[in-house]
């Protein structure tokens, strides 16, 4: 990609961000509106209790807690050189395990279940659809 590409690609994700995040404040506002509304609105608490209208929040929901979780791990990547190495493959100690100390071990351990546990967000959701 080449510079103005770049330049170009995170300008739209920019943009996006700054969509998403004024039309995340509108939902707020007009869901915390009928809450205080409901209670003297039978009709309206009625309405907001439909299964149609809970299915959409949990969906919502759900997917504000999946881009959190990834917003974290994203972070962690691009702020800390070593957490951006364990998207790389690295060697195996070539030292007899005897010799490791216990502490290297636990963390090996650790980088492979957290490595572990990324492949298999990142392939469980390669196919889902942004919502």
């Amino acid at each position: 990609m080449s510079s103005m590409e770049t330049d170009d690609y995170l300008d739209e994700i920019h943009i996006r961000i700054l969509r998403v995040t004024e039309d995340l404040r509108a939902i707020q506002r007009e869901l915390n509106f009928a809450v205080m509304e409901a209670p003297g609105d039978p009709e309206l608490m009625e309405a907001l209790a439909q299964v149609p209208e809970m299915e959409s929040l949990q969906l919502l929901k759900s997917a504000l807690d999946q881009m959190r979780h990834f917003l974290w791990f994203y972070t962690q990547v691009m702020t800390n050189e070593a957490g951006a190495e364990c998207l790389q493959p690295h060697p195996k100690t070539e030292l007899p395990e005897e010799v490791v100390s216990p502490e290297t071990a636990v963390l090996d351990k650790f980088k492979v279940a957290s490595e572990a546990a990324m492949l298999r967000y990142l392939s469980e959701n390669k196919n889902r659809k942004p919502n």
